[in-house]
């Protein structure tokens, strides 16, 4: 048996890819990760999407972990596994409880996370959870939740880190380089950011650790 977990960087699939577990990045790319996923095939007993998100809610803040008990867009929903959820929490006992919000687009400001959070009420927005979430209704496989806290929802992200992102996960060091040349100001605040991130990073790593082989799934 083996979980499939769906992220969007390659350092967040080089976490969690361990014993039991099969990672794949999408890379802010939601029409190809939903091709990656497709393409799979195996015993894949459960999908968990995992990695780093952005706080929705003014009550998170950075390092703080999501489990998700839905994951939503604007127009659909999906229930997570209560067995697995339950058994994250139990593990995660400083976790939050929330829905997670897919996008197909980055939320980087601090109006349109506001906006969110008044129009859904979700916790927590990232750009994998609604793919992650289609594939297992789909294959009719369990779905869950993790997801760690990398900005909260004041925190504007700088043009820098909008651009940062490979379809492969990897970071597009060339289009940082040269967004930072055309805005030197943004400096600080990609430094804020890139602090932040790595904050969130140990506690993934942490949440792995205490989660353990198969990110609690494997039972299902």
């Amino acid at each position: 048996m083996t979980i499939l977990a769906v992220t969007g960087l390659a350092k967040e699939a080089g976490i969690v890819g361990v014993a039991g577990v099969i990672a794949v990045a999408g890379g802010g790319d939601a029409e190809g990760l939903a091709s990656k996923l497709r393409a799979l095939h195996g015993d894949i007993s459960g999908v968990i999407s995992i990695g780093l998100a952005g706080a929705l809610s003014p009550h998170l803040k950075v390092g703080d972990c999501v489990i998700a008990d839905q994951i939503i867009t604007g127009t659909e929903k999906w229930d997570c596994h209560e067995g697995w959820r339950v058994r994250l929490m139990s593990r995660l006992a400083n976790a939050h409880q929330g829905q997670l919000f897919g996008s197909d687009v980055i939320i980087h400001n601090a109006d349109t996370k506001s906006g969110l959070f008044d129009a859904t009420g979700a916790a927590a927005v990232d750009m994998e959870s609604q793919v992650a979430a289609r594939f297992a209704m789909a294959r009719n496989l369990p779905l869950a939740g993790l997801r760690v806290i990398s900005d909260d929802a004041s925190h504007v992200l700088p043009p820098a880190a909008l651009v940062a992102m490979k379809p492969d996960g990897g970071i597009a060091l060339g289009r940082v380089l040269g967004s930072l040349l055309r805005r030197p100001t943004q400096v600080p605040a990609l430094i804020r950011t890139a602090r932040a991130s790595n904050k969130a990073f140990a506690e993934l790593l942490r949440c792995l650790d205490l989660c353990g082989v198969g990110i609690a799934g494997l039972d299902l």
